[in-house]
């Protein structure tokens, strides 16, 4: 995938790093939420209708899978909490039962909460607080597979061959119980460590081979460390969280019910992908030029996939092409169709096609593709609320996308504003990651400070991948721009 910014929530050790006070940001970022039109409170009729279902669910699924012993892996404090799994061996291969939290149950069509969801579309993350797709005593409590509580669930049932390919798979409703809640770092520690727990010996093991798998395939990943904010006691940090092995693993059991997901959609001629074409032959030659210009070996014959999984993002030349590797990952979106399957299917970072069915308490359209494939698996009439609201679902996903991007992107450059404020003329270590090719030298150049984790511009001249010093121009803390100078 294309290498973004990522804003998390999560508390940590107020005296490792700078951090920035609260006080003079809080206010920044509820002047963001209300430029950006992100809703704030949920209306009284959401609430109450909340309440109602909260206390009183729609409907209860017949199948009872209480007894198998679902875990969850989140990141530390989440309480939204879309999926549970229980993973098994099957013969030469594997078994996946993947829970994903089942709103039927308390989401009616055409209801408050629906309505109230559409407008939001998604979950907004900033650095203070989130604003929740549904109300928090759903999205936080009833619905959320939170452990040792009996919930709804959809159940994907997937088979796979001891290369990890899914050979069988089905979807349908039924109520499970989490017994554990892991975060990633434990998951990992205890990989790391040689443990003896069956369960995560195999997620290790299937995450592996499907990421094997992905490779084969030609999908793209990139090593790239998110640039994360952090809310920390009285104040806000920035810092650079590498990737651990085992938020790739568990993503693999996502992306593979995803890809089951839209098999299932393609063969039944309805539903919605999740889709970007695969990238312009000129793209990938301009990214082999740059690869080139910047010294790192691409062998002929290997794709672009391949090579991005391999690049190190501690490399200031890898980091380089990393962030011009956005050039292939460009026009993805949400493609619906019922009858003629739509002209792009495939999401072409993933090398398959893909839909959006594992995170319905925080993305909308999860919710409507769970229901579709459900009733597809069960050789059942496609709901028709469903059916009317797929060619309306892009147009919405697509705005909540745009605006949670914008509120990540400008909440962020209001913490690195903060961060930087008192330190204008001071000079700082960076690695040239964009620089205009053809154009002035004087052009903007993107830069990555190594310490603070800050990407910003830069007057001057510079090769592409270089390490440069520069020097703190201006900070503008009330848009959250900084600029540099190439000493």
């Amino acid at each position: 995938m294309a290498p973004k910014r990522t804003v998390t929530l999560r508390s940590t050790d107020p005296a490792a790093g700078e951090v920035v006070a609260a006080a003079g940001l809080r206010p920044r970022f509820d002047a963001i939420r209300t430029e950006q039109e992100v809703p704030a409170a949920f209306p009284e009729d959401v609430l109450a209708e909340a309440e109602r279902v909260a206390a009183q669910p729609l409907s209860r699924p017949d199948r009872d899978e209480t007894e198998l012993p679902f875990l969850t892996i989140d990141p530390p404090g989440s309480m939204d909490l879309d999926q549970a799994m229980h993973l098994s061996r099957d013969g030469d291969g594997y078994r996946v039962r993947y829970a994903i939290a089942h709103l039927e149950s308390f989401v009616e069509p055409g209801g408050a909460i629906d309505a109230e969801a559409r407008r939001r579309g998604q979950t907004i993350y900033a650095p203070d607080e989130r604003t929740p797709l549904h109300p928090p005593v759903l999205s936080e409590g009833t619905a959320s597979l939170l452990p040792d509580e009996v919930r709804p669930a959809y159940v994907w049932d997937i088979r796979l061959d001891g290369r990890g390919e899914h050979t069988a798979a089905e979807v349908y409703p039924a109520l499970v119980r989490s017994v554990d809640r892991l975060e990633y770092t434990a998951v990992q520690e205890a990989v790391d460590s040689g443990t003896d727990d069956e369960r995560l010996v195999l997620l290790k093991e299937i995450g592996d081979k499907r990421i094997a798998l992905e490779q084969e395939r030609g999908g793209a990943s990139l090593p790239m460390p998110d640039q994360e904010v952090e809310d920390v006691d009285g104040g806000f940090r920035l810092h650079l969280r590498p990737l651990v092995p085992a938020e790739d693993w568990n993503a693999q059991i996502s992306l593979l019910t995803g890809i089951v997901a839209a098999g299932m959609m393609l063969d039944a001629g309805i539903g919605i992908l999740r889709t970007m074409p695969d990238p312009e032959d000129s793209a990938v030659d301009q990214l082999r030029r740059i690869a080139r210009a910047l010294g790192v070996e691409w062998a002929e014959g290997v794709d672009h996939g391949t090579l991005l999984r391999s690049l190190d993002g501690t490399d200031p030349r890898h980091l380089a092409l990393i962030h011009e590797s956005t050039v292939l990952f460009r026009g993805a979106g949400y493609t619906a169709f019922d009858g003629q399957p739509p002209e792009v299917v495939e999401q072409s970072a993933i090398a398959a096609p893909y839909a959006h069915v594992t995170a319905p308490l925080r993305r909308l359209v999860d919710r409507f593709g769970l229901a579709l494939c459900a009733a597809v698996s069960a050789g059942e009439e496609v709901p028709q609320w469903v059916r009317e609201a797929l060619p309306l679902l892009p147009e919405l996903m697509e705005a909540s996308d745009r605006k949670a991007g914008a509120v990540e992107r400008a909440t962020t450059g209001a913490v690195e504003a903060a961060t930087l404020a008192d330190r204008v003329g001071q000079e700082f270590t960076a690695v040239v990651v964009d620089a205009p090719d053809g154009k002035d030298d004087r052009d903007d150049l993107e830069i990555q400070l190594v310490d603070p984790p800050v990407m910003a511009k830069a007057k001057g001249a510079a090769d592409l991948g270089a390490e440069v010093t520069v020097r703190l121009t201006d900070v503008d803390l009330a848009q959250g721009k900084v600029t540099f100078e190439v000493v």
